[in-house]
């Protein structure tokens, strides 16, 4: 029968790593007591266990927005389910990502090896939240928006928490003169952006690739229609310039008035102050 200090061992080595009695108690064992050699035991035993769960996919999880001083940055961290996506453990980790995104400018190389407020490094924890957990868990993407001449508005869609949920943007505007009226708008073309998912701010910068596919795609459905050639590439102009004004922000009808379309709220407001959208960007879980 295990003795009140092993058992004292084995508990402690749960509080510190999160793992379960029956793997904890094998630790203790293997490493005679010591409770730093048990740590390191069950770390390299994690790390076995997760490598065979990262063989999985993870499409869920969880996008988290992080904002000081005008500057933002927004990161996506996967999982497997929508239920560890709620998983307060998870949840937290999450959040203590999104501070380390920020300050890092969104650069993943380094986000992995930032130590984290229990003084192990961001890729410990995620080992050890894997192996606790049991699912694969990524860190898929980040970005970061500086706050130099520009202002950047963000905005949650559906949020879990506080800048935490499944659909994330941020949107980053040059404002000559930043009064009520302009971060009204900002904070309206964040949500904008959200609904209507633009794949870039002006026609000039649509990813010539895509262009090409859905040119692909429309002369593949017009093949066999029976029209004449000329009727044919007049139809695929004119549906290749619908999927333009459809895809790019500015050209796009402003959701709060689909009469308008955003440049031109973008114009109305201009009379009183000079307003250019310098960039955004829209995470979605999974997309």
């Amino acid at each position: 029968m295990p003795s009140n200090d092993h058992l004292d061992k084995v508990k402690k080595l749960r509080e510190i790593t999160g793992v379960g009695f029956k793997d904890c108690n094998i630790a203790i064992k293997e490493c005679k007591g010591d409770i730093n050699k048990s740590i390191e035991y069950l770390r390299v035993k994690g790390i076995s266990k997760a490598s065979k769960k990262m063989e999985r996919v993870a499409k869920d999880g969880l996008i988290c927005l992080y904002e000081e001083k005008d500057e933002a940055s927004i990161i996506e961290i996967n999982c497997e389910t929508d239920f560890v996506a709620k998983n307060s453990e998870f949840i937290k980790f999450c959040e203590n990502l999104s501070k380390i995104s920020l300050k890092e400018k969104g650069k993943l190389e380094n986000i992995n090896k930032i130590k984290m407020e229990d003084g192990n490094s961001v890729n410990d924890n995620l080992v050890r939240l894997i192996s606790k957990i049991g699912e694969k868990i990524t860190i898929r993407r980040s970005l970061y928006f500086k706050n130099e001449k520009c202002k950047n508005f963000t905005y949650m869609h559906t949020s879990l928490k506080k800048n935490i949920g499944k659909l994330g943007v941020i949107v980053s505007i040059n404002l000559k003169n930043s009064d009520d009226k302009t971060k009204e708008f900002g904070n309206k073309l964040a949500m904008h952006i959200a609904a209507s998912n633009p794949l870039a701010i002006d026609i000039d910068y649509l990813d010539k690739n895509i262009l090409n596919n859905e040119e692909k795609i429309i002369k593949e459905e017009l093949k066999n229609s029976g029209k004449e050639p000329k009727i044919v590439e007049k139809i695929l102009l004119g549906r290749i310039e619908k999927f333009k004004q459809d895809n790019c922000l500015l050209t796009q009808p402003w959701i709060m008035e689909p009469k308008k379309k955003v440049k031109e709220v973008i114009k109305e407001l201009g009379k009183e102050n000079t307003l250019i959208i310098k960039d955004f960007v829209r995470y979605k879980v999974g997309e």
